[in-house]
């Protein structure tokens, strides 16, 4: 009991967000954990919604807000959370400095083991968005699967409804890419930096690039 006491003031000294994220979506059992670390840089704009993690907790298994990638300040770098909808993690997870993560009321995040995301990149989940495990995101990208603005045709039937985004395992994403409502990206896959992509993709094991999307390589493998 008073090394839970202890460890609760240290934290509590560290960083107020780490508590209070931790024990607003977690039972106490998971809180006292304290699986989140949150950076103290980060917005949480807005904390309804539910969050679920998967498989063993971990002090510090999940760090929201925290990295230093060199080209960017992370002083000034701040993380946004707003989240109405649901969260899932499957095991460990970096949310690095400047990412946005928006999910709607009906949306949900899952988020695959041992993601990573540098710096900069926002998720915008009002349906679905799906990552495999040992997933890569680089910088600057976007990734949404909703337009926002309904687009209506002559009888008032919406024309472009979210749709669900799937990225598999294992999957590598360039900066300043855009993945867009409907995309499904394989196992194996690399995104080259710049990239647009807005639909299924097939074959695993390949790199993806230029405008309109092709194939730039096959057979590939590639490491963190």
């Amino acid at each position: 009991m008073k090394k839970n006491i202890s460890f609760l003031k240290a934290v509590w000294r560290a960083n107020p967000k780490t508590i209070y994220f931790n024990f607003r979506y977690l039972p106490w059992q998971q809180a006292i954990r304290f699986p989140f670390w949150i950076s103290s840089k980060t917005y949480l704009r807005k904390t309804k919604g539910s969050i679920i993690i998967n498989g063993e907790l971990h002090t510090g298994m999940i760090r929201i807000g925290y990295g230093d990638i060199g080209i960017f300040d992370n002083k000034r770098s701040r993380t946004i959370w707003e989240v109405a909808g649901k969260v899932i993690f499957d095991g460990y997870a970096e949310i690095g400095h400047g990412s946005k993560i928006s999910v709607g009321e009906t949306g949900q995040l899952q988020l695959g083991k041992n993601l990573a995301i540098t710096a900069e990149t926002a998720i915008i989940a009002y349906k679905q968005v799906t990552f495999g495990n040992d997933c890569l995101l680089s910088w600057d990208i976007l990734i949404m699967d909703t337009d926002f603005h309904p687009i209506t045709n002559a009888r008032s039937e919406i024309q472009n409804p979210p749709a669900e985004i799937i990225i598999g395992n294992n999957v590598w994403i360039g900066c300043r890419s855009l993945i867009l409502k409907g995309s499904v990206i394989p196992d194996g896959s690399v995104i080259a930096a710049n990239s647009l992509v807005s639909k299924q993709l097939s074959g695993t094991n390949q790199v993806f690039g230029s405008q309109p999307l092709t194939v730039l390589a096959e057979n590939i493998r590639w490491h963190k």
